[in-house]
């Protein structure tokens, strides 16, 4: 039989990528509305902020918003320079991106040849994988210990192949995070030829005194790393997508060669850098944070339900057994959250932390599918 016009060869594609499962996000609220007939869906699944943007950052996008014809500032240069003097850096060791997630692709892009390792513990944030592997690269997923990342034993599994290590702090999707001297112990003994990236998507969120500014810590301290931060969490900024990376400036370089031209957008830009000045904001939004945790974590014990501890993020992890049926089940009630099967705990999920409202929702939602799941504690 002949080839119909347009087939494409198999060959075509390249294996690495062929061959990939790729990430797939949390359902949207208008999807499981439209889906199941339901009046009203709570979103507890991707770690959003229940809060939108800081009110500078409104006014920046309404503002912003009236020269959209114009592209935005490829080089992200007013919003670099503010990030390098908030974290006592130069701009040469800053790169921005469109958020956190892209900062690890194009840092993949710039260093790994097929063969090359990547070792991060596991389950953790998929990218991490997902980003080798579409490279050629070979991840090496050590298991967790005690739900945080088993520092010592990713030191144990790095070779003369390995390039880069990836450490989450907090672990996404665990919510735990190491300690300032573990991560220092990890930092002495790690060897040269690696490049390591600690993930801090949730800094903001952390008021744990044993918790350490990975910027200030290691990478002004000439440790060989780059620290990821983002808009996307406490911050309001999700939708906007800007992150950013703070590393040698040999890797922000390399960065800079295959970012995309225009990779942040001009709204983005000026909401971030508006944001940056509101620490009143960002501290009052870590306390409600902090308090509504611990009343989502109050919410799963009272239902038998054993979150991951000490979480210190804004959502939860429980181990479940059937997290595929109680996932659909909660569906069905009007929650979503988080399976966690691509972050390699198909046991397992994640509870975003929410607005009161919304913690109260989950929990009758929960209590209508208790009797096919747990018993109240």
């Amino acid at each position: 039989m002949s080839r119909r016009h347009g087939d494409i060869d198999p060959s075509m594609i390249r294996r690495a990528v062929r061959d990939l499962v790729p990430y797939e996000p949390g359902k949207p609220v208008e999807e499981v509305q439209r889906e199941l007939g339901l009046d009203r869906v709570v979103k507890l699944a991707s770690n959003e902020g229940p809060f939108g943007p800081f009110s500078a950052a409104r006014e920046a996008i309404a503002r912003t918003a009236l020269e959209l014809n114009r592209y935005p500032d490829g080089g992200a240069w007013r919003l670099g320079h503010a990030l390098a003097e908030r974290h006592g850096v130069r701009f040469e060791n800053v790169t921005v991106c469109s958020g956190a997630d892209a900062v690890i692709g194009y840092l993949a892009m710039v260093t790994l040849d097929p063969g090359d390792e990547a070792v991060t513990g596991w389950p953790s944030f998929p990218s991490y994988v997902l980003d080798t592997l579409k490279l050629g690269g070979v991840p090496v997923r050590v298991p967790l210990r005690d739900n945080r990342f088993d520092l010592e034993a990713i030191l144990a599994a790095i070779t003369a192949r390995t390039k880069l290590v990836f450490i989450a702090a907090p672990n996404n999707p665990t919510g735990t995070t190491n300690s300032r001297a573990e991560l220092g112990a990890y930092f002495e003994q790690v060897p040269p030829h690696v490049l390591t990236v600690v993930d801090q998507a949730y800094f903001e969120y952390v008021d744990d005194p044993d918790y350490p500014d990975a910027i200030e810590e290691f990478a002004k301290a000439g440790s060989s790393v780059l620290v990821l931060r983002t808009f996307s969490k406490i911050f309001g900024l999700a939708g906007l997508r800007v992150g950013y990376g703070v590393g040698p400036e040999e890797i922000i370089r390399a960065i800079g060669k295959v970012r995309r031209a225009f990779d942040v957008s001009s709204i983005g830009q000026e909401a971030a850098l508006a944001s940056l000045a509101d620490g009143d904001e960002l501290s009052r939004r870590r306390t409600v944070n902090r308090d509504a945790r611990s009343a989502l974590e109050d919410v799963l014990r009272e239902r038998g339900l054993e979150p991951a501890t000490p979480a210190v993020a804004n959502f939860l992890f429980v181990q479940v057994e059937d997290a595929r049926a109680l996932n659909d089940a909660l569906l069905r009630q009007g929650v979503i959250v988080r399976p966690l099967s691509p972050f390699g705990a198909p046991d397992a999920l994640r509870i975003t932390v929410g607005r009161p409202e919304e913690i109260d929702f989950l929990a009758t939602a929960l209590d209508a599918v208790a009797p096919a799941f747990f018993t109240r504690a």
